[in-house]
C-alpha cells in the first residue's frame, strides 16, 4: 500500500492506499522469525547470518530488496517469499562459488511439499550466470508481479535473471532470507515494497517439446529401502496402491512433488504408469530424463535402469532433469504399459518422457522425397526456375566446404559443384549469379560455369547470413553475430541496421517496401520499413526459437522455419499455423526453398546431413 498524507483545515489524514507500501525491517524486530541465526557486525554493518522470515507479512506483488556480502564459498543465500502455511514458497538464491564460470550462479526453484525442485527448473527462465565479488556488498532487488518475477544485482538496468512463470503460480505468502550461519553469507539493509505498479512485458513462453506423453497416473509416496525398484507394484504385490491421475505441465514435465511429499529422510518412490497405443509391431524410441533415479518397464519388463543423483557421476554432476537418456521399446500391437519407477533423495523429484519418433505433419503437406546423407551439413537451398534445379550450400566438410546441386525430382547431379568456399549459409539467385554467404564475404558464383568470380569482403562483418535483393537491386545481408543488417548498394557495403531490439538475426526476405527479418534473440518475425528503418513485431514463436529460413508463400503469407524444426505459415496480421514439426527426432529445419509453381518444399536439415521434400499444397 502507499501512504498518503492529506491536510485539511488544520487536521491531518494518514490513508493507506493499496497502491504501495514500504518498509525496512532491522534484524532485531521482534516481526522477524529466526531460524539459526546470529545477527553479527561484519564489513562496518549490522548483518545477518542464517535464515529468518516475517511470519506476518502477506507478499503478492512488490518489491524485496536486500545487500549480500559472500566468500564465494558454498553457502546458497537467498530470498523467499510467498511462502504458504503449509511450507511451500517460491526462492531465488545464489550459487557464488560458481561465480564467473557456470550459468547457474543464479537459481529461480520452487518448493512444494517441503522439496526444492531446482534440477526439476534450470535453464532460461530458471538459471542466470553471474560476477559475484568477494567479501564485498552487493545489492540485491527482486520484483514481483503475477506469476512474474526478475532479480536485479547492484545498478544494473538490466535484470540478471527474469523469471516468465513461477511455478506457484499468483499467491501471497510470507518472505524472508535463506543462508548458512557460517559466515560464508550475509545480509544487510533488508527492506520490501507492497506494490501492484510494477511493469511486465507479456511473458514469453514456448510450448512443450513435440511427442510428449502427458497423461499419468501416480501412486502414493513409498520408503525406497522397503520395495524393490526392479518389479512393478504389481509383480511384488504391494498392497494398499492407489492410482491417480495426474497430466504433466505445459513443458512436458511431470512434477511429482506437486501431488506428494516425502516419506522419509533417505529415498522415497512412486510408480508412474501410462498406455502407449500402437497400430502395430514397432519399436519406439522413447527419451526421457528424471531425478533422482528410474527404472523403466514395458508391459511388465524392465528395459531400463539409471540414476541421476547430484553429485552421483561426478562431483560436478548436477542430476538436472533434461531429455538426455534414451531406450528402444520393443512395442506390441495393441495397447501397452510402460511403468517408471521414480525414487528421490535431493534437489528435485519428477520426470519427462518423449516419443522420440513423434513427427508433425500438416495435411497440406505429404512426403516427396529425402537425398540420401552424402550432404556436409546442408545449410540452405535455392531454386533456379531457368535450369529447373535447386542449389544446396554444405557448411562445413574440414575447411573444404562447397555447393551441390540437384533436380527437384531429389536426383543429385552433382555433390561437389562448386568448391573454394568458406562455410556457406545463405543463398540468393539473381539472373546467372548465385550469391552466397560466406564468414566476412558474399561469393558471386556464375551458375553457367560454377565458377567462383569474386569474394567480397563486407565491412565489420561477424557471422553472415541470410541475404536477399530489394526491387532497386540493393543486397541486405543479415549478420547474425553482429546483430546487425548490411547492404551493398552502389557497389559499397554499409551497415544498413543495428538497433538495440535486433539480436542474432537471421532468415530475411524482401516483401515489397518491407524487410521481413527472423529475429532469434527474441524468437520473433519482424518487419522492417525499408525507407524509415520504422521496426514492428509480426509473430513470436517462443523462447529458444532460431529463425532461419524465410520466404513468401505466393498468398500474401509467409514461410517462417525455426532451426530446431518447426515450420509455420505466418498471415500478415501475426496469425501462426504450424506446419511441421520435426523436432522430437531431432531433424532441424534450417534455410528452405519453396517452389510454388512445383507445389514443393524442400528442407535442409543441417546436421542430419539430408535434404528432405514435402509435396506442399499451400
Amino acid at each position: 500500500m502507499r501512504s498518503m498524507l492529506w491536510v485539511c483545515g488544520g487536521c491531518s489524514l494518514l490513508i493507506m492506499t493499496a497502491a504501495s507500501f514500504a518498509d525496512t525491517v532491522p534484524f532485531d524486530s521482534p516481526q522477524w522469525v529466526l531460524e539459526n541465526t546470529e545477527i553479527v557486525e561484519h564489513l562496518g554493518r549490522t548483518s545477518l547470518k542464517g535464515a529468518a522470515y516475517l511470519p506476518d507479512v502477506e507478499f503478492a506483488n512488490g518489491i524485496i530488496e536486500v545487500d549480500l556480502a559472500v566468500t564465494n564459498d558454498r553457502s546458497y543465500p537467498g530470498i523467499m517469499f510467498r511462502r504458504h502455511s503449509d511450507g511451500n514458497y517460491e526462492e531465488f538464491y545464489m550459487r557464488p562459488h560458481r561465480s564467473k564460470f557456470y550459468p547457474d550462479v543464479l537459481q529461480y526453484a520452487p518448493t512444494f511439499n517441503g522439496i526444492s525442485e531446482w534440477q526439476l527448473y534450470s535453464g532460461p527462465g530458471f538459471t542466470a550466470g553471474a560476477v559475484l565479488p568477494r567479501d564485498q556488498w552487493i545489492h540485491l532487488r527482486l520484483e514481483v508481479l503475477g506469476s512474474q518475477a526478475r532479480v536485479f544485482i547492484d545498478s544494473a538496468a538490466t535484470p540478471a535473471l527474469e523469471i516468465p512463470e513461477l511455478q506457484h503460480g499468483v499467491s501471497r505468502g510470507a518472505i524472508g532470507l535463506t543462508g548458512p550461519r557460517d559466515g560464508t553469507a550475509h545480509f544487510s539493509n533488508f527492506r520490501y515494497e507492497l506494490t501492484d505498479s510494477l511493469g511486465f512485458d507479456p511473458p514469453d513462453v514456448r510450448g512443450a517439446p513435440y511427442g510428449m506423453i502427458a497423461d499419468w497416473e501416480l501412486t502414493q509416496a513409498f520408503n525406497a529401502g522397503q520395495v524393490d525398484l526392479e518389479r512393478t507394484p504389481e509383480a511384488q504385490g504391494l498392497s494398499g496402491i492407489v492410482w491417480t491421475p495426474v497430466r504433466a505441465l505445459s513443458t512436458g514435465l511431470v512434477d511429482i512433488a506437486r501431488h506428494t511429499g516425502r516419506t522419509t529422510r533417505v529415498a522415497d518412490c512412486v510408480f508412474a504408469r501410462t498406455t502407449i497405443r500402437s497400430e502395430q509391431l514397432r519399436t519406439m524410441r522413447l527419451r526421457f530424463g528424471y531425478s533422482d533415479a528410474v527404472t523403466v518397464f514395458l508391459n511388465g519388463s524392465p528395459v531400463f535402469s539409471g540414476s541421476s543423483t547430484y553429485q552421483g557421476r561426478d562431483p560436478s554432476f548436477l542430476g538436472i532433469v533434461g531429455l538426455n537418456d534414451e531406450v528402444y521399446l520393443p512395442l506390441l500391437e495393441g495397447e501397452n504399459e510402460l511403468v517408471c519407477a521414480v525414487a528421490e533423495s535431493f534437489g528435485g523429484w519428477g520426470f519427462m518422457c518423449q516419443d522420440a519418433d513423434a513427427v508433425f505433419v500438416h495435411n497440406a503437406l505429404s512426403a516427396a522425397w529425402e537425398l540420401p546423407r552424402t550432404l556436409r551439413m546442408p545449410e540452405s537451398v535455392v531454386y533456379d526456375p531457368a535450369r529447373d534445379v535447386l542449389y544446396v550450400s554444405n557448411y562445413f566438410n574440414d575447411g573444404q566446404e562447397f555447393l551441390s546441386k540437384f533436380r527437384p525430382d531429389g536426383t543429385l547431379e552433382i555433390l561437389e559443384w562448386v568448391t573454394g568456399l568458406n562455410m556457406p549459409t545463405g543463398l540468393c539467385l539473381r539472373g546467372d549469379t548465385l550469391y552466397v554467404a560466406e564468414r566476412r564475404t558474399i561469393a558471386k558464383v556464375d551458375v553457367t560455369t560454377g565458377v567462383v568470380t569474386a569474394h567480397v569482403p563486407v565491412p565489420d562483418a561477424v557471422f553472415l547470413n541470410d541475404l536477399d535483393f530489394d526491387a532497386e537491386g540493393s543486397l541486405y545481408v543479415s549478420d547474425s553475430r553482429g546483430n546487425k543488417v548490411h547492404r551493398l548498394k552502389g557497389g559499397v557495403f554499409e551497415t544498413w541496421l543495428e538497433a538495440g531490439e535486433i539480436r542474432d538475426p537471421n532468415g530475411l526476405c524482401i516483401d515489397g517496401n518491407e524487410l521481413l527479418l527472423g529475429n532469434s534473440g527474441d524468437g520473433s518475425l519482424k518487419a522492417i520499413d525499408l525507407s524509415t528503418k520504422e521496426i514492428r513485431t509480426v509473430a513470436r514463436f517462443g523462447a529458444g526459437s532460431v529463425m532461419d529460413g524465410l520466404h513468401l508463400d505466393g498468398r500474401d503469407n509467409y514461410l517462417v522455419s525455426d532451426f530446431n524444426g518447426r515450420l509455420f505459415r505466418v498471415s500478415p496480421g501475426g496469425a501462426t499455423e504450424l506446419l511441421l514439426n520435426t523436432s522430437a527426432p531431432q531433424r532441424f529445419c534450417a534455410d528452405f526453398a519453396y517452389i510454388r509453381e512445383l507445389k514443393l518444399l524442400v528442407i535442409p536439415t543441417l546436421y542430419d546431413n539430408q535434404v528432405i521434400a514435402y509435396h506442399a499444397d499451400l
